[in-house]
């Protein structure tokens, strides 16, 4: 059996989450060889659920940031494949919206996923847009700092 929480992302080990990413296979698609950058996502992050096996591994995690009243985006998903079909993706989305329940929630599927969000109650959407990350230099004059 498995557990899920609220945590804070900076709190958690970053390695340990690393670790789920990649037996996910989100780490596909995530930048997870450039650990500083990662440890930032985790930061960033202003809602985190986490899955803890019995034992206390980390088996999944959600990672979103919200405003808590209108939208909450799910950047990431991730369950290690050994505890897939069990429930734990499905419970660490509802851990998420009871933490914003006023807000939707919104993600982007991950290709091999996208079957995978209509099961758990998600319906697909359109009209989304997205914009690639700035290349580092690009955005000369704007100073904006993250922590």
């Amino acid at each position: 059996m498995w557990k899920c929480e609220r945590v804070i992302g900076a709190d958690l080990d970053v390695e340990e989450v690393l670790g789920v990413y990649r037996a996910s296979t989100l780490a596909e698609r995530r930048p997870v060889d450039d650990v500083e950058r990662f440890a930032r996502m985790l930061a960033g992050a202003n809602l985190v659920v986490v899955a803890r096996a019995e034992d206390g591994r980390l088996i999944g995690i959600a990672r979103s940031i919200t405003d808590g009243a209108y939208s909450t985006y799910l950047g990431d998903l991730a369950v290690d494949v050994a505890h897939q079909g069990q429930g734990v993706g499905r419970e660490l989305i509802r851990v998420t919206r009871e933490a914003a329940p006023e807000a939707k929630l919104v993600l982007l599927a991950a290709p091999a996923a996208v079957d995978y969000y209509p099961h758990v109650g998600f319906t697909r959407h359109e009209s989304a847009w997205t914009l690639d990350r700035l290349q580092q230099g690009a955005a000369k004059g704007i100073n904006i700092r993250f922590p």
